[in-house]
């Protein structure tokens, strides 16, 4: 049996019935399985990832496997594990996880140095945690490459490029189209309502609901709260960006005065201090405090703690916070809601999110004697064929240029 660190094998046939059932909505994935499978493009290559353990994930770790890798998974959140999932993928499919549900950081982190010490040859990261370890100790002297999932670990890799310390190329599969146009839209929209919807069981329609950053998170996160509902402000630090909220509709405002105004607030900027103590002491009794960016410093959480007067577990992901005399209320620690209170993404929109996972790791390999110690983003004929693909699962057809439209859309004289 492979190697492992789980809560539970006997969780594994409720995984695997999970696993499976995600897999029938994931087609593009899918697609990729049966051709992996006959070509085993990653034969003798190892390949170690920190990424939420879902069932989503579990597909795309199947299909690195079917392709002919030797995979090792570690998490990228103590609390975005799914503990059925995790024995599964090691009962049932042979892979080695290190990952346990609400697991401390020391724990999170040796799991991190576990899969980091396989050798890979390459490293597929959510977050960054993983790209950071190797680099910090000096192990990645074996990859070849690696990938970035997120938003946050995007940055990260930005800053590391640019002060000439990355040590291997990477991928940043989050700025493909076809992952954050949906993943982060559609995807963090709906799982990030979800989360605060398990954790509270409140009624959206009617409150107002403060979101911190119109990115494309952000901008997903409005559009599923405004859908049940909700009076929205948006707050930014980026004028074309609080602009473009404005024009939607949205009331715009610094979150010192949104403060007092919302009844639930949402963190997703990828940035720390976010929503501090001094906002908070603003708020009115019985607010919610929700994060859906990758780390959990974007809502003051420690000093929250800190100073709280009581503190309690009042429903599963859901805490009682007095302070300043007031009640407020955390979701998931203040960790990603989405994945703490709830399930991750949607498997629709993780397929092609993992389409570009399992496809970066082909071309990686394909071109690494090309490739320089840089952030690259996956060429766009690969992003155009993860959509095409997509459109075909979904039994969506669409019109094609003709020779004469090409003609006219390549020529620069007038009527032609």
């Amino acid at each position: 049996m492979a190697e492992y660190k789980v809560k539970d094998l006997s969780l594994s046939s409720k995984g695997k019935k999970r696993i499976e059932w995600a897999g029938t909505r994931m087609g593009v994935l899918a697609h990729l399985k049966k051709e992996f499978e006959k070509t085993k493009p990653f034969k003798g290559i190892r390949i170690s990832a920190s990424l939420h353990v879902t069932t989503e994930t579990a597909n795309l770790m199947i299909a690195l496997k079917m392709g002919g890798a030797e995979v090792y998974l570690a998490p990228s959140n103590p609390l975005s594990t799914q503990d059925d999932v995790a024995a599964s993928l090691v009962k049932d499919y042979g892979i080695s996880v290190f990952a346990v549900k609400g697991e401390s950081n020391e724990s999170y982190y040796e799991n991190i140095k576990e899969v980091s010490l396989k050798k890979p040859h390459i490293i597929l990261d959510d977050g960054g945690d993983l790209t950071n370890y190797v680099h910090s100790e000096g192990l990645y002297n074996d990859i070849l490459g690696g990938t970035e999932e997120t938003t946050t670990g995007v940055i990260r890799l930005r800053a590391m490029e640019k002060d000439g310390v990355l040590k291997f190329p990477v991928i940043a599969v989050n700025d493909s189209h076809t992952k954050y146009l949906f993943d982060n839209r559609y995807g963090t929209g709906q799982s990030t309502l979800d989360g605060i919807l398990r954790a509270t069981n409140i009624l959206v329609a009617g409150k107002t609901v403060v979101v911190a950053g119109y990115g494309w998170c952000g901008k997903g996160v409005v559009m599923r709260a405004r859908g049940l509902g909700a009076r929205v402000i948006v707050t930014e630090i980026d004028p074309i960006k609080a602009l473009e909220a404005y024009m939607d509709g949205h009331t715009v405002m610094k979150m010192e005065e949104a403060a007092p105004l919302g009844d639930i607030f949402i963190t997703v900027t990828g940035n720390r201090d976010v929503i501090t103590l001094r906002h908070i002491k603003l708020m009115k009794d019985g607010a919610i405090l929700a994060n859906s960016g990758h780390f959990d410093v974007e809502i003051d959480v420690k000093g929250l703690y800190r100073e709280a007067e009581e503190r309690e577990e009042i429903r599963p992901s859901l805490e009682r916070i007095k302070i300043y005399g007031k009640n407020v209320y955390l979701v998931a620690q203040g960790r990603l809601c989405n994945l703490g209170a709830a399930e991750g993404h949607p498997s629709e929109v993780m397929d092609m999110s993992f389409a570009n996972q399992a496809l970066s790791v082909k071309f990686l390999l394909e071109n690494r004697e090309n490739l320089e110690n840089r952030v690259y983003t996956i060429p766009e004929e690969i992003d155009r064929e993860i959509a095409s693909l997509k459109l075909k699962t979904l039994g969506v057809k669409i019109d094609e240029l003709t020779e004469e439209q090409k003609k006219y859309l390549s020529s620069y004289k007038e009527g032609t």
